[in-house]
């Protein structure tokens, strides 16, 4: 009788881990993510001013680029140039359509690494996130396009052959904008899904952040192997450039940086100001990108 209770046991152990809420749990509890040095800013700026932004984001932070090339990079018939633009300060995945860009592309900030797309893909639903663009193929691996709760939309990708870059000097952020509905739901859903952590929600954070220097707001810090990401949760007032930028980067001497990039074509939008340990300005490039770029305050 004790075996065949044991042999029981064993049956109804092997159903429920084979069972869907306990392969929809393994999907979760496992980090498909690479490391942030693969977490890629997704840049669109016209064919012509493809060139000028390589020569200016280079200039400004240095680093490298690969060689460009066109290619179709969503599901549907296109043709853009692509090219990837390493810095020690953060990526960037350049495209300049030469046809109109199919929906929803375009509207995706970031390209994350996954280990398994298909896997992460799942652990993203499971997580709350929707699938927007279902996995499709590109020249050199696999693609989805998901979105978040709030309307933030990423991209997961794999490599046919694994990539190997370099770490980064300083870890750049991604800069999300959210409501206050849809704020906890967003950061709930995305640490589910990189097994991240928030390193600190302050609810009376400086408005001056974005823009507004007599308000005060909520910002949300994460970090988890994708790398940062800085969440603002505001009414939507928000004076221009402020929502515009999707990444910020850290460097280790504003001035300095800044100079480069004025002489490289790159237009200040917002002098620079401090704010929590963080001298930071905005800035547009050649093209059209705009991006946050910041430094540790001397104290």
């Amino acid at each position: 009788m004790t075996a065949h209770r044991r042999l029981a046991s064993l049956l109804l152990a092997g159903f429920l881990l084979s069972s869907p809420i306990h392969a929809k749990d393994a999907a979760t509890n496992t980090i498909y993510g690479v490391g942030a040095q693969y977490d890629t800013t997704h840049v669109y700026v016209a064919p012509d001013d493809v060139d000028k932004f390589v020569a200016s984001f280079l200039a400004t932070f240095g680093g490298k680029s690969t060689k460009q090339v066109v290619a179709t990079v969503t599901p549907t018939p296109s043709s853009t140039t692509s090219q990837l633009l390493q810095t020690p300060v953060g990526t960037v995945s350049l495209f300049g359509f030469k046809t109109p860009i199919p929906y929803p592309f375009g509207a995706e900030r970031t390209g994350y690494l996954v280990t398994d797309i298909d896997a992460a893909v799942k652990a993203a639903q499971a997580a709350g996130a929707d699938v927007l663009v279902t996995t499709f193929p590109d020249p050199i691996g696999r693609d989805v396009v998901i979105q978040w709760p709030g309307g933030v939309n990423m991209q997961l990708y794999w490599h046919t052959t694994k990539p190997n870059y370099a770490t980064f000097e300083t870890i750049p952020e991604n800069r999300v904008y959210l409501s206050p509905e849809r704020a906890d739901a967003f950061v709930k859903s995305f640490l589910r899904f990189s097994h991240g952590k928030v390193v600190t929600d302050d609810t009376k954070a400086p408005g001056a952040e974005v823009g507004r220097s007599e308000d005060t707001l909520r910002r949300i810090r994460i970090e988890s192997v994708f790398g940062k990401m800085t969440v603002f949760v505001s009414d939507g007032h928000l004076p221009y450039p402020y929502g515009r930028e999707l990444t910020g980067y850290e460097v280790k001497d504003l001035s300095n940086t800044l100079a480069k990039a004025k002489a490289s074509g790159v237009v200040t939008l917002v002098e620079p100001y401090t704010s929590d340990g963080r001298t930071a300005t905005m800035v547009q490039f050649p093209g059209g990108y705009i991006a946050e770029i910041h430094a540790v305050a001397p104290k």
